[in-house]
């Protein structure tokens, strides 16, 4: 339904596919496989106590640079306050390791399409930025550690470690 609101002209989108959408809370970078263990016991440590976050799907946005949107996504309300306590704690256990703490302010969001920027940018998103819809409601019960790789086609995701909030299932 959101990509018929998008006007492309020609500007070469990418749509994430509906098993890739997930809600970032810290992005690590390139690291070691040899770091992956120690990783994921501290994400198991930040989570710990942590309770379920109630969220729901709601609004529109974009990033750009200047007039150059570089991607679309929705937007993420509900329990944010306890989502931002998790995204902080998650930041302060990894810095020890080398990560550094995230100095811009944390928006959640979904990113649903990145866009090409190399060519000029003819993207109407008028229409995108301007819909609603019901929000979906969804609840964060599990942090996975994720790896990313990227391709022409989109990017590919790889589960490497998955962390239970409320009762630390794992």
């Amino acid at each position: 339904m959101l990509k018929s609101t998008v006007d492309a002209k020609g500007t070469k989108i990418r749509w994430v596919r509906n098993g890739s959408m997930h809600l970032t809370l810290k992005f690590i970078g390139n690291t070691t496989e040899k770091s992956i263990d120690t990783i994921n016991k501290t994400i198991h440590d930040a989570v710990k106590g942590m309770p379920v976050i109630d969220l729901s799907i709601s609004g529109t946005g974009c990033f750009s640079k200047g007039k150059k949107v570089n991607a679309l996504w929705v937007g993420v309300k509900g329990e944010i306050e306890e989502l931002k306590k998790l995204v902080v704690k998650i930041d302060n256990k990894l810095e020890p390791l080398g990560f550094p703490i995230e100095q811009r302010k944390y928006l959640p969001h979904i990113t649903i399409a990145r866009i090409n920027n190399t060519q000029k940018n003819k993207l109407d998103i008028s229409q995108f930025m301007n819909t609603t819809f019901t929000d979906l409601p969804m609840k964060i019960v599990k942090i996975n550690l994720m790896q990313s790789q990227s391709f022409s086609k989109g990017s590919f995701y790889t589960i490497l470690g998955t962390h239970f909030l409320g009762t630390n299932l794992e």
